[in-house]
This record gives structure tokens, sequence and C-alpha cells, in this order.
């Protein structure tokens, strides 16, 4: 049996594999007010909050961790059996949710989760290597992507219909079985990679890997045989740095939405849950169709004749071009319609550029190494999203957020700089001479 486009189906497993990411992920922020309410009666929002940014940033730390282990996990066992064991594992996890009593199990039941659902980022830079020539990359990357914002998206609505009729520990036993369900088909269609695959016709199987050729460094047809580093070489080129610092700079402005959005509804603008998730979700609208426009852009430069340097380079910068006055009008939004509107186009602009830094890694190196740089990338992005986590709940006491947005927007900068000045040119790394 051959299957058409089986390049889509693979990239479509992994959109989906987000998806459910993000709804496990955010039930805990979106029931929030409900668990603080049963579990800790007697604080105050204050004392809610330094609770909820505590365990928010043990899950992002272990999130950090995650992103350096299954990075080589991918490169170990392979995209099959990684996607498995994190998806697997973390929808355990989100199961135990179910069975937390306070402080102290939420935090280990979030770590684990932390550390599980950080496969999914390595493995899906891992997969996009595989199966996709370097021309489709962006977008293929931009349709994971778009699986996490339609996590975003569907989470708030989906968490906010479920609590007419469950309970805050039921709904994290409902959340937890879409997982278990995902393991199916993924273990079914995709069988092995694509030089191996039994449905892979081989009009696809040689566009796949012809397209690929910007890893053969010695131009002999074998796109396996590009550089492949030692992890020691790897850090020895200062555009793997550009790419890690990039990823450490832009990733926790995702993350200051993802984990704050819902506070920051009921704080400024006095939403209850039922009315944050029926708000919080517009942002990731946003967030969906700048992760397609910027993989549909990159796609159409290539194809138009530019360079992947011109073009990854410019809409990266288009993408932050967009974000930074974003940032200065969250400073006084007047409304909370105008807030979420406001975190769409910032969301939009965030996914145009950082599907576009995504693809660095596969980029600059040999398949074999893209999952090891984009699980370091990972857990430098992870650690400066637990610090920013932290930072946040000191620096906006009594519901001012303007701090934090200006150091969004400073971050937005830092990403910008790493990419123009420590990638000079984005193009196949060759290994260096020795002298």
């Amino acid at each position: 049996m051959k299957l058409k486009g089986l390049r889509w189906w693979v990239v479509s497993l992994v959109a989906l594999a987000a998806v459910i990411n993000y709804i496990d992920r955010q039930a805990f922020g979106a029931l929030w007010p409900d668990i603080a309410k049963d579990l800790f009666p007697e604080m105050d929002k204050d004392g809610h909050k330094a609770i909820y940014g505590t365990i928010s940033t043990i899950f992002i730390l272990s999130y950090a961790g995650g992103q350096a282990l299954f990075g080589k996990i991918f490169d170990w066992i392979g995209t099959r059996i990684g996607f498995a064991l994190s998806i697997g594992v973390w929808s355990i996890a989100t199961l135990l949710h179910a069975f937390a009593q306070g402080m102290l199990s939420f935090s280990i039941f979030r770590s684990i989760l932390g550390i599980a659902e950080a496969g999914n980022w390595p493995g899906a830079a891992k997969a996009n290597a595989e199966w996709f020539p370097t021309n489709e990359r962006a977008l293929a990357q931009g349709i994971f992507n778009s699986g996490a914002a339609i996590g975003g998206i569907v989470a708030y609505p989906v968490i906010g219909l479920l609590s007419y009729y469950f309970d805050w520990k039921a709904i994290f036993i409902v959340v937890a079985i879409l997982g278990f369900l995902w393991l199916l088909p993924w273990l079914f269609v995709v069988k092995a990679d694509p030089k191996s695959h039994p449905w892979l016709s081989d009009d696809e199987k040689k566009y796949i890997l012809s397209g690929q050729r910007n890893q053969d460094i010695d131009d002999d047809g074998n796109y396996d045989e590009g550089y492949t580093p030692t992890t020691a070489q790897l850090f020895k080129h200062k555009e793997s740095w550009g790419v890690i610092i990039a990823s450490a700079a832009i990733d926790p402005i995702w993350w200051l939405f993802i984990v704050w959005i819902p506070l920051y509804l009921s704080e400024v603008f006095g939403m209850d849950v039922k009315q944050i998730a029926f708000s919080a979700w517009v942002p990731y609208v946003g967030a969906m169709i700048g992760a397609i426009f910027g993989g549909l852009l990159a796609k159409n430069r290539i194809k138009a004749g530019w360079s992947v340097d011109k073009t990854r380079k410019l809409t990266i910068t288009l993408g932050i071009a967009l974000m930074i006055p974003c940032f200065i009008l969250l400073k006084a939004p007047g409304t909370a319609i105008n807030a979420v509107i406001i975190m769409a186009v910032l969301l939009f602009g965030f996914q145009v550029a950082i599907g576009n830094i995504q693809t660095l890694p596969s980029d600059l190196y040999s398949g074999k190494i893209v999952g090891t740089l984009s699980g370091f990338a990972g857990m430098a992005a992870k650690l400066g999203a637990a610090g920013l986590t932290a930072l946040v709940t000191i620096i906006t006491t009594g519901g001012n957020y303007t701090p934090a947005f200006l150091i969004g927007g400073a971050l937005a900068i830092i990403a910008l700089v790493a990419v123009w000045f420590l990638c000079p040119k984005i193009e196949p790394i060759k290994p260096k001479l020795k002298a």
C-alpha cells in the first residue's frame, strides 16, 4: 500500500499532538480559580498567585530539562518511539493531577508533565528534518506550531464547557484520555523513517530526500553524510549559540501569555472561570494564523528564488517588528476586548518569527544532530521562561502587568539581534579544518 502525501499525514499527527499538549497544560491555568478555592480557601488572591506562580515555574524548569533530555532521546531512539514515549508519559501525568491534594503533589505531577511534554518540540524539529525538504520546512513547522495555537484556542472553551458538568478533578481525567487515543494512529501510520517506510511512494521519497541536499556537504547526493558534529563541536560554532540565544529570548514571550492570560484577565478585568474560558482563546487565533502565514511566506520566498538566509532573516524580522508596538499598546489596553485583540496581533507576529527560528537547526546541520541542538535551544528557552514566570509573580503585585510587557519587548529585540549577528549566513555548516 502506498499513501499519497504521507509526509503531510505525519506532520498533521505531530500538530494534533501539539493540540493535545496544550489542552493538557492549559487545563491547570483555566481551572486554577476553582482549584485555589477548593484547596487553599484561607488565602487571598496574592497568596493564590504566589502558589500558582511557584507551581508554574517548577513546571517550566522541568520542561527545560525535558527539552535537552528528549532532544537526545529522539536522536537515540528515533521519532516514532520518541513521540510515543513523550505523549504516553505526559498523559499519565495529566491523569495524576486529579489526585493532587496541595502544592507539593501538584508540583510533582506538573514536573512529570513538563519533562514529558518537552519532547514535543525537539521531536517536531526531528520529524521536520526527516520528512520535509528545505523549501517546505518552515511551512511544516508552521503547521506544527498552529497545532499549539489551536490547542490554546480550544483548551479554554473545552475546559469551560466541561466545568458545567464536571469538577476540576474529573476534567483532568477526561483530557488525559485524549493523549492515549492519539497513540493509536501514530503507531499505525508512522512505521518507519522516509528511507524505509513501506507506504511512501518512490516519487515522494525522492522528492523528500533530494530536497534535503542542503545537508550534503560533499555533494555526493547522500544527505545523511551532512555535517554531524559531536555535542562539544556543536558549541564551538557561533551559529549554534545564535539558535540557542534567539530561542532563549523569544520563547519566554509565549510563556508570558500562556501562563498569565487567565490571571491577567481575572485581575485586571475581573473575569471569572467561565468568562476567561470564552475570552482567553482569542489571542491563539492570531497565533494559529501567524504560524501558517510565516510558513507560507517562507515557502513562497524560497520558491521565488530567495536564499534560505534571506528568507529566514526577513521573515523573523517581520514577525518581531509586529510584536514591538503591541507590547507598548498593552500598557493601557482600555477594555478586555482591546487587550485580547492586541495579544492576538502580538502572538501572530510571534509565530511568524518563531516558526522560522525553529527551522534553523535543520538549516545548519545534518538531521542526525538536529534533535540535540533543538533540545538545548529548548532547554535554554524554558530556563528563560521559568525565570520570567518567577519574576512576573513579583513585579505584577496589585495587578500591574506593564513591567512584564516591557520585558517582553526587550526580549524580542534580543532574539532578533542574536539571529542577525550570530548567524551571519544561514546555510549548511561545514566542519572546521584543523590547523
